[in-house]
């Protein structure tokens, strides 16, 4: 299987904790794929990182919402950063 790619469509907010991911399948078969995201405030320390994993069918691509771990520091996101290779399960 062949890494996807990840591209951030929405950071999360206090009123919506979750980042969502469009994720992308190369591949000529159905894969699992691993996100990660990155919570950054806004001097661009990162706050929280992240992984989910997502289901993609064959030459297709899928939306992954991924939760903010934990709730105590929400207010403190100005912006989401996604590493834009989707790892895929082996």
């Amino acid at each position: 299987m062949t890494d996807g790619t990840a591209v951030l469509r929405r950071c999360a907010s206090i009123n919506d904790p979750y980042a969502t991911v469009r994720v992308s399948n190369p591949n000529g078969r159905d894969g699992s794929f691993t996100v990660r995201v990155s919570f950054k405030d806004r001097q661009g320390g990162t706050v929280m990182d992240t992984t989910d994993r997502v289901s993609v069918p064959a030459k297709d691509s899928a939306t992954v919402r991924v939760p903010v771990p934990g709730t105590g520091r929400v207010d403190e996101i100005d912006h989401c950063e996604v590493d834009p290779r989707a790892t895929a399960e082996r």
